[in-house]
């Protein structure tokens, strides 16, 4: 797995990197494309993109993406419900 290739099949991030004033939420739109088209451990492509291609842009949205990504969801927060409503014994 030492191939851009293999990281990036489609060379969507590869063109998002390339693309002059792409804004955050189309660098969401590719990152999705290319995580729905991507085969095995997202986690290790992911930092290999980010070792290929942030580190030259570190302020490019994709970059800010890729972060983000590595980081993981956000843990869920409970919204309500009953025992939200129920009043503590």
């Amino acid at each position: 797995m030492n191939d851009v290739q293999d990281f990036d099949p489609k060379g969507l991030i590869r063109e998002a990197y390339r693309i002059e004033g792409i804004n955050l939420p189309d660098c969401r739109t590719i990152f999705l494309d290319w995580a729905l088209s991507v085969r095995g451990e997202t986690f290790t492509h992911v930092q290999a993109l980010l070792d290929l291609y942030g580190v030259d842009a570190p302020d490019h949205p994709m970059t800010q993406v890729l972060n983000a990504a590595l980081e993981g969801p956000a843990s869920p927060q409970r919204r309500g419900g009953r025992a939200a409503r129920k009043p503590q014994a």
